[in-house]
């Protein structure tokens, strides 16, 4: 027979609080079945825990479950759990006072030993209260395991500023959370979308949750199991085949096609993990979009409860195409368990999803050389970010970079820096390349000119990150990296005496030529001066060696941004033709015509963009049909 009511105040400011939980906790209402589902997960556990030091706890049956169910014309919602159920007084002490977990309190009673048997556990604080921001008003009807039918207990309140207690009979042991639905939430009393909520956050819980079976949007009166409950990163390795992952891995990322390689680990020591990351062949639809704070792909759970999409805190931009799931026993979350907090147990599980994902990289260029060429036709690009975020990785991930090379002639980004280093020639010391917008631009730049006639290799980077990235990469295996197009061209030991003889007469016989050319375009170049780069062009235009190519300096400009003026150097061929015509025009507008041509061509060359090409097109003109 049910005792009279009894009606209690909540603690001190606890009206205050349960405003905050319902109004600026959560950022997603639907987050409280979540959070319920868990609370009866952690009851299931704490029984099956409990049962092995008292097998009496188990009596009534040992299949443990959790219920969900919907009552349209009363408009409430219920989660049901046979698990361990609470007493009188652990109900006022666990639902009269906010922030307090059974769960945290059931922890903290144990040590040694006994403390690592129970690590799936949760601890889960106001979760309970989220079913206030769908609820008017919430039931909690509970016996726990050892009582007696007649010990069980109703608590109930509006969530204001008391609740109501009583003792009641209840014949199961475990607890009842009844939700009385405000008017403007019923879309949760529908199985399809408590379906959709079920498999998006609970669905690894390890108890079977079930919900009432429906045909044509009727009950059948049988209960059907929505979850897996067993989550696959949970089982061994050695009893998964390639199939189970490939299939997880298409239910997790919604991709049609095979993952290229994954990794599955489990992490045990002060900070214990499993992650199971994957490599797409493809970039699946939500990955490469341009906000990279929105960013999804890792999804973060707590003991297989999903929390969410920690992306961004668990791996660095530049990995942002890895799929896959890191379940932690324990990591530090805002008391919402929405936003993972900075510390060094995450940047440890960070620091090592990164190595994995390098690791399962590496791997494939070892042993599967074409799908690594498939990984890098998509995602190359992302993973040059790594040389200017990740300067820890920074070898490792430059040993991962591809590049199109003059020794290639089909332009595929096919050469490694190593492959690169096991062709120079004898006595090379540097590698070199050259940045451009696009591979035709690279290909035939006139700046290759010299090092091609020499049989010295050159990089050809034209991809537009390339510029931004070699400027955080200037070293690989003891090698320095040079950009033809930037200072002076220096050969090193490639360069023997008859070159610097042959050099130091061609600046001597072209003195003249130079000073007349820098004469004539002012302040437009900062010098003139006779090229080491050209064998067959006239011109090259050669910037600084720390300033931004001429094709860079465009597209940020195109952009809207403010660049400072590049100190400029046009390079000159003295033997062509067109040097030589120079040299013998005596007349000076024909002469300034010429001048001015030449570096624009060297410009536009460079990728470059001319500040007046109308004057460029008449000075052209004038020149290919002189007056007379």
């Amino acid at each position: 027979m049910n005792q009279a009511v009894e009606t209690r105040r909540f603690e001190a400011e606890v009206q205050q609080v349960l405003h905050l939980v319902v109004h600026s906790l959560y950022s997603h209402k639907e987050i409280f079945l979540r959070e319920l589902i868990s609370n009866a997960s952690d009851a299931c556990d704490k029984l099956r825990f409990e049962a092995i030091a008292n097998p009496e706890l188990g009596k009534e049956g040992s299949d443990l479950a959790i219920d969900v169910s919907w009552d349209r014309d009363a408009g409430t919602l219920s989660v049901s759990d046979n698990g361990i159920g609470m007493s009188h007084e652990e109900v006022i002490d666990h639902l009269g006072t906010i922030a307090r977990s059974g769960t945290k309190r059931f922890l903290e009673a144990l040590s040694g030993d006994a403390r690592k048997d129970t690590q799936l556990i949760g601890q889960f604080g106001v979760g309970f209260y989220s079913a206030f921001i769908v609820a008017d008003r919430v039931t909690v009807e509970t016996r726990r395991a050892d009582a007696a039918a007649s010990d069980g207990v109703r608590w109930e309140s509006d969530g204001t500023d008391s609740y109501q207690i009583q003792q009641i009979e209840r014949a199961g042991r475990g607890t009842t959370v009844t939700l009385h639905l405000k008017d403007d939430e019923r879309e949760f009393l529908d199985g399809w979308r408590l379906r959709g909520l079920i498999h998006k956050y609970s669905e690894h819980i390890a108890f079977p949750i079930r919900l009432p079976a429906e045909k044509d949007g009727k009950p059948t009166g049988e209960l059907e199991v929505v979850n897996q409950a067993k989550a696959l990163w949970t089982r061994p390795r050695n009893e998964l085949s390639d199939d189970d992952y490939q299939a997880f891995y298409k239910q997790l990322s919604g991709d049609f096609h095979d993952p290229l390689a994954w990794s599955h680990n489990r992490v045990e020591g002060t900070q214990s993990y499993t992650t199971l990351v994957f490599l797409p062949a493809q970039p699946p639809f939500d990955a490469m979009f341009s906000n990279r704070e929105e960013r999804q792909g890792l999804k973060l759970y707590i003991r297989r409860v999903f929390v969410l999409d920690a992306a961004e805190q668990l791996l660095p931009a530049y990995l942002r195409f890895v799929r896959g799931v890191v379940d932690s026993d324990d990591l530090p979350l805002n008391v919402s368990r929405e936003l993972l907090q900075e510390n060094k147990l995450v940047a440890q599980i960070r620091g090592g999803i990164v190595k994995r994902v390098l690791d399962v990289l590496e791997k494939l260029v070892a042993d599967k050389p074409e799908d690594y060429a498939t990984f890098w036709k998509s995602f190359g690009n992302t993973l040059k970010e790594g040389i200017a975020e990740d300067t820890t990785n920074r070898q490792r991930i430059a040993k991962l970079l591809r590049f199109a090379s003059t020794a290639q002639a089909d332009g595929a980004q096919s050469t490694s820096l190593d492959d690169y280093i096991a062709r120079m020639r004898e006595g090379q010391e540097a590698i070199y390349y050259l940045t451009a917008d696009g591979y035709a631009a690279a290909s035939g730049s006139p700046q290759l000119e010299s090092l091609k006639s020499r049989g010295i290799e050159v990089l050809l980077l034209h991809d537009r990150i390339d510029e931004w990235m070699t400027g955080y990469l200037h070293e690989y295996s003891g090698k320095s990296l040079r950009n033809i197009a930037k200072g002076e061209l220096d050969l090193g030991a490639l360069a023997d005496s008859a070159d610097a003889a042959k050099d130091a007469d061609a600046n001597e016989s072209s003195k003249a030529l130079t000073g007349r050319l820098k004469s004539l375009l002012g302040d437009r170049v900062s010098d003139v001066r006779v090229s080491r780069r050209l064998t067959e062009s006239p011109a090259c235009v050669v910037t600084a060696e720390h300033d931004m190519a001429l094709h860079m300096q465009r597209l940020l400009r195109e952009a809207g941004h403010d660049l400072p003026s590049s100190a400029n150097v046009l390079e000159i061929n003295p033997s062509h033709p067109l040097l030589v015509a120079f040299s013998e025009t005596e007349d000076d507008a024909r002469a300034g015509d010429l001048a001015a041509v030449l570096l624009d061509q060297g410009i536009i060359a460079g990728g470059g963009v001319l500040e007046d090409p109308a004057d460029f097109v008449r000075r052209l003109n004038r020149l290919l049909v002189p007056t007379t």
